[in-house]
């Protein structure tokens, strides 16, 4: 370990915020908490780095270490202990000015503030209090912060905190205790979980609190998330996706995040990628947390332990509806809401938009068009009148098919003549109606 005593904050700024870039767990803010006209900034559709908020948006902030000294040796981490890297804290007063000053300049709109442990997960913690209670107060910030809680920190300080930041969040780290135990010996799912649970019950009974008292003050108002790191350790989608299913159950968590491991260290320990980190493994954990809590699927439903991997070649939903069959095709004028969710190509906006419609009249596929679905996905497993767009056949191995087939602009026929051929104008609104309408 290397401690450099004398460094300027520029210096320290870039140590500790390239050390901050492994941690994911960032999102909008999902709080509507104004400022009071007394202090600066609010918290409106605040995010962190460069998310897009609920109005549209693109908002960042200050994402940074406190410190990356750590006592904790995890095999997966640049800051393990063990590890010869230069280490450097800042102190509460300079997290604070940094923060303030970057928002004067319009830089940032709020703070990420993440630590290693530096001594003790209650001195670490205590610090980063001191840090956000500077800028609360001293400056008057009112805008969005995002702490991490530091596991096996006292129930005491997770209180104060809570009644500090927008949102909270302690990584899971790893899927399964064992994975835990082999590459993280310093931690233990109960102190992680411990935390959680304080900060989901406090949360609850705060909302309680707010309705009796308007002004009382709040706490974690935007709740909290989780992270995972993906391909560490051997547990298969099914296994990660069940844990986040139980932690969205369990602990009313807003996000789990998920992040391709990264080889930082040497170690024989962890896996070889030769490949580099697994991202579309992690794309399609994303797509299936999506389904789990917009689309009103089960882990059980994507994966088993007869299929524990999600198909890198094909999205989760379609992955499932291939398999599902006997649920297709689904009559676009008399489905219910949550069996349109179930059809690719069709999106939360997409299907309020189709039952908004077809009260006035019944609708075709000019009209799904126009509402914004994806035909190249939903053809497969639609009807509009009772009919399908063109002649298919409900078969797994068709449908796959012409799904992955790029040069397949609309399916292939059983003679293998095409029926039609999409204009280019078309093909661009149907491109350009991907986007957030139908997943």
């Amino acid at each position: 370990m290397i401690v450099q005593e004398s460094m300027s904050l520029m210096q320290k700024l870039e140590i500790l915020s390239d050390a901050a870039k492994y941690d994911v767990a960032c999102t909008s803010s999902g709080t509507e908490r104004k400022g009071d006209g007394t202090g600066i900034g609010n918290s409106i559709q605040a995010g962190i780095c460069h998310s897009f908020a609920g109005d549209g948006r693109c908002i960042s902030l200050l994402k940074v270490l406190y410190t990356n000294e750590c006592v904790y040796d995890c095999k997966y981490c640049i800051n393990r202990a063990s590890n010869d890297v230069v280490r450097t804290s800042f102190t509460p007063e300079e997290i604070s000015r940094l923060t303030i000053e970057f928002y004067r300049r319009n830089y940032i709109e709020g703070l990420f503030l993440s630590s290693g442990v530096k001594g003790s997960p209650d001195a670490t913690m205590e610090e980063m209090i001191r840090a956000v209670e500077l800028l609360r107060t001293k400056y008057r910030f009112q805008g969005y912060i995002h702490m991490k809680a530091i596991p096996g920190a006292s129930p005491e300080l997770i209180e104060r905190a809570g009644f500090l930041a927008d949102r909270m969040s302690i990584n899971l780290e790893l899927p399964t205790a064992e994975g835990l135990r082999r590459l993280a010996p310093n931690k233990t799912r109960k102190t992680i979980l411990k935390p959680m649970k304080q900060i989901q019950v406090r949360h609850m009974e705060n909302k309680q609190e707010l309705v009796l008292y308007r002004h009382a003050p709040r706490f974690v108002p935007a709740g909290q998330s989780t992270q995972m790191i993906i391909g560490a350790t051997g547990e298969s989608d099914y296994q990660i996706v069940s844990a986040a299913e139980a932690m969205y159950q369990q602990y009313s968590l807003k996000r789990v995040f998920y992040s391709a491991f990264v080889a930082v260290n040497q170690d024989n320990t962890l896996p070889v990628l030769p490949q580099g980190p697994p991202l579309l493994r992690e794309h399609r954990l994303y797509q299936a947390d999506w389904l789990l809590r917009f689309y009103g699927f089960q882990a059980s439903e994507l994966l088993s332990d007869a299929h524990p991997n999600f198909n890198l070649l094909l999205d989760p939903k379609c992955d499932w509806a291939v398999s599902h069959l006997e649920n297709f095709p689904v009559e676009i004028n008399t489905a219910d809401y949550r069996t349109l969710l179930r059809v690719p190509g069709i999106g939360e906006k997409s299907a309020s938009r189709i039952l908004g419609a077809r009260r006035y009249h019944s609708l075709d596929f000019e009209d799904l068009k126009k509402i914004g679905v994806v035909l190249k996905r939903a053809l497969y497993f639609i009807t509009c009148r009772g009919k399908m767009m063109y002649p298919i056949r409900l078969e797994e191995d068709y449908i796959v098919r012409n799904l992955l087939d790029p040069s397949v602009r609309m399916p292939v026929p059983a003679s293998e003549v095409t029926y039609r051929q999409l204009s280019l104008f078309e093909d661009l609104a149907l491109a350009g109606q991907k986007g957030g309408m139908g997943v």
